[in-house]
């Protein structure tokens, strides 16, 4: 079961607007990963399903988390039916995030209460998420459908959508404030954030560095009355 409440967990989306995304197989990288992330001031943190045994890794991290920084929201990304999704859920995935709209997936993650954020690339797909209930869509691959143009042409008939691109925000000052101008409810950031030559060398305060970073353009960004859109 959830340790946080759907509820919990968008609302620390909307005033944070950043989604750690990362996965590899060895564990105990992931919980450093995850707590460098956390360090940098990050609550959330999205953990991917990708390889077998990606259950496995989830279910130690979360367990990790629990101990060790009780206050990140861990989710699960990468789902793609809700077979998929049941078995995190039952783990205690607080969100799930996919890069496909699934209806069933949705269903399965209302009936638990939790969030879903399905991966949806035209303005239909959004329209369609959000009639299922989804109140965050994520925007998948974000710099391939249309880029932070894409996201202030959408908001402009529909100004309640709520979109957090994915694939194609990098972790940089102009990239950021880019996605978060034209209206991004969040942004969703991987390899950029959490990128490959730091890992190799061990540098998790060089990880922790660029999250801060990160949101603090994020902050940057924020209107004065300290309210996110």
């Amino acid at each position: 079961m959830a340790r946080f409440t759907r509820l919990e967990v968008l609302g620390a989306m909307l005033e944070e607007r950043l989604v750690p995304v990362f996965y590899h197989p060895d564990p105990k990288l992931c919980r450093d990963v995850a707590l460098a992330c956390a360090r940098g001031g990050s609550r959330l943190f999205e953990l991917t399903h990708r390889g077998d045994g990606a259950h496995r890794v989830f279910e130690d991290l979360l367990d990790f988390l629990k101990r060790e920084a009780p206050g990140v929201i861990l989710g699960v990304g990468s789902i793609r039916d809700a077979h998929t999704a049941a078995l995190y859920l039952s783990l205690g995935a607080n969100f799930v995030v996919g890069p496909i709209l699934d209806p069933d997936t949705a269903r399965v993650c209302n009936g638990r209460k939790v969030a879903y954020m399905p991966g949806c690339g035209s303005a239909t797909e959004i329209a369609q998420a959000e009639a299922l209930g989804c109140e965050i869509v994520k925007l998948f691959p974000g710099d391939c459908v249309g880029g932070p143009s894409f996201v202030k042409a959408v908001l402009g008939p529909s100004p309640w959508s709520l979109l957090m691109p994915t694939g194609g925000v990098e972790a940089t000052r102009e990239s950021v404030r880019a996605w978060i101008e034209a209206g991004a409810a969040a942004v969703g950031i991987g390899s950029s954030l959490i990128r490959k030559d730091l890992l190799e060398k061990g540098d998790l305060a060089g990880i922790e560095g660029t999250v801060r970073n990160v949101l603090g353009w994020i902050e940057e960004c924020r209107p004065r009355s300290g309210k996110a859109r």
